[in-house]
């Protein structure tokens, strides 16, 4: 008996699952971008944002210890055509001048199986932070060690909870958001 205590012990201490580190990751910016698109004069209008920069933390053995941060620069806003990108910048809406980052932090990120994930954090636009839930694609990219992966994340906002209401009567208050994020694991120091 007194053998068989310490041989289940190592067994338990070498299984996969016990001694699982978390996986830290940074977002590889020229490969990420954000898409917007909303219903605006009877049609779609799109712009996106790139220059993102962040970092993913999974950890498989705790999950409630996954985290994805996000900083987002509106200097990168590019709209459908020049105008409509002015406007976007401009104090009309995201007013970049005062407000040059978004910013999103998880709060906690639950695995749904097969690769799909709730995401539930805050997205903070314009010194207003409000609760958001993207619903988000997980897959690792390349051979299992090759320390990358990438995510699909979706999610819809009101434009209005972020104080950019403005031609309400013209512009749907819905704005679609459609994230990218490539991300390699970051170096130990």
């Amino acid at each position: 008996m007194k053998r068989i205590i310490p041989a289940m012990m190592i067994g338990l201490l070498s299984a996969p699952g016990a001694q699982a580190m978390p996986l830290s990751y940074r977002i590889a910016t020229p490969a990420t971008t954000v898409a917007l698109s909303w219903h605006a004069f009877g049609g779609v209008s799109q712009a996106h944002l790139e220059g993102v920069s962040g970092d993913v933390t999974l950890n498989p053995a705790k999950e409630i210890e996954d985290r994805i941060n996000v900083t987002i620069p509106v200097a990168t806003l590019i709209a459908s055509n020049s105008l409509l990108t002015y406007q976007l910048k401009s104090s009309l809406f995201f007013d970049a001048e005062h407000y040059p980052t978004i910013a999103f932090s998880s709060s906690r990120v639950v695995d749904l199986g097969d690769g799909h994930f709730r995401v539930f954090g805050s997205l903070a636009v314009k010194n207003v932070r409000r609760p958001v839930i993207l619903d988000a694609t997980l897959r690792k990219q390349g051979r299992e060690d090759s320390g990358q992966l990438s995510l699909h994340a979706t999610t819809a906002i009101s434009r209005s909870a972020f104080n950019m209401d403005k031609f309400a009567m013209l512009v749907d208050d819905t704005v679609t958001i459609n994230i990218e994020i490539h991300a390699q694991t970051r170096q130990p120091a």
